[in-house]
């Protein structure tokens, strides 16, 4: 693959996990790769979700933490974005 392409794409992530969550941190972002792929999965194709949430609980529950995390991670920088922002 092209190496300059990897470095745009991981430009990409790392603008979308900061904008996300309110910060940038290479295991935050490499979570945000999975939520994204798996929520772009889920979406697409529920029955392979399904199959494989079946097949591997524990991934299953894996992931469940993942998007509790970013969840909770989001709503708080929102929450933080939006109690700095000046009162018009």
């Amino acid at each position: 693959m092209n190496t300059d392409f990897e470095k745009q794409f991981e430009a990409l992530l790392s603008k979308y996990s900061e904008l996300l969550l309110g910060e940038e941190d290479p295991k935050l972002q490499k979570k945000v790769k999975q939520w994204a792929l798996y929520t772009h999965i889920s979406k697409s194709m529920p029955a392979l979700t399904k199959h494989w949430n079946e097949l591997y609980p524990e991934g299953k529950e894996h992931m469940i933490s993942i998007i509790s995390e970013i969840k909770s991670l989001n709503e708080n920088y929102r929450k933080q974005k939006n109690s700095n922002r000046p009162e018009t």
